[in-house]
């Protein structure tokens, strides 16, 4: 049995990576996939590329946003187009192994119970399963695995579309809050083989440093407000002011590295940081 599965490739002015990213998903050894991209109104030739991949090859889909919706608003738009059973993200700068599908389905199908698989970055001889309760624990007192973007996992599209796809309030941080929504409702299947080519380059989200200092406080404030994470009060509040005290840190060190006083402000502000929240993390 070979279940349809959605590659899901969202796009956005990458036209010196895609080709190559769309002939990794096209060189996959598993027989059954549609490839989903969807174009968030690149200004480069993007779009013609990728049609002219659409023209040779009827797995592909290609869909234009008619204006920019930004990372994780287009991969949720790319969502509502997948008719898969199961959903994996290959983003248009990334490559997929050529037996980096068939390992992911072949894994997750042994286990109905998980929602989700992820890699494993840390050394492990085979795939194994964590319940909720374990895995969280695990992430936030042993090691911290729940870090894995879009393109490390593959997902049960039902179960997705029950959580209500991916945050997008908390920029190149949705990730991590997904994660842990993801894992308060689901068992968790842990892939420590890597089957995606992560590129780095100097466009990627990941390097906006200063969104992170941000949202990094913010998603994780929010998710132990928010999130049935199976802590306990006295771990949920330890884990408060371990997050206040991070943010702390981490502005003083923009403040120390650019001294722009108006950034540094500015991301306070935006950060909701309080005088409280500093005395809690601090003292209390």
């Amino acid at each position: 049995m070979y279940p349809l599965v959605s590659v899901l490739m969202t796009a956005y002015n990458r036209e010196e990576f895609i080709s190559e990213a769309i002939e990794s998903v096209l060189s996959s050894s598993y027989p059954n996939f549609e490839l989903i991209i969807v174009d968030d109104a690149s200004k480069d030739n993007t779009v013609a590329i990728a049609k002219s991949y659409e023209e040779k090859d009827k797995r592909i889909k290609v869909y234009l946003n008619d204006k920019n919706l930004g990372d994780y608003p287009n991969r949720n738009k790319a969502i509502t187009y997948a008719k898969g059973e199961f959903i994996m993200f290959v983003d248009s700068d990334d490559t997929i192994v050529e037996d980096g599908i068939d390992y992911c389905i072949k894994n997750l199908l042994r286990y109905p119970e998980a929602g989700l698989g992820m890699y494993y970055p840390f050394e492990a001889k085979e795939t194994f399963i964590l319940k909720s309760s374990e895995a969280i624990k695990s992430h936030f007192f042993v090691k911290q695995f729940l870090i894995i973007g879009p393109g490390g996992t593959i997902l049960r599209k039902k179960f997705l579309e029950e959580i209500n796809k991916y945050p997008i309030k908390y920029g190149p941080a949705n990730d991590m809050y997904f994660n842990l929504k993801a894992c308060s409702y689901t068992n968790i299947l842990l892939l420590p083989t890597l089957f995606l080519n992560y590129r780095k380059h100097d466009g990627q989200e990941i390097n906006n440093h200063y969104s992170y200092l941000i949202n990094s406080y913010r998603y994780l404030r929010d998710a132990l407000l928010e999130l049935p994470l199976h802590l306990t009060q006295q771990e949920i509040k330890w884990l408060s002011k371990k997050n206040k005290r991070r943010f702390i840190t981490n502005v003083s060190r923009y403040f120390i590295k650019t001294y722009n006083i108006t950034k540094t402000y500015k991301a306070i502000k935006l950060a909701d940081f309080s005088i409280t929240d500093a005395l809690t993390g601090i003292f209390h």
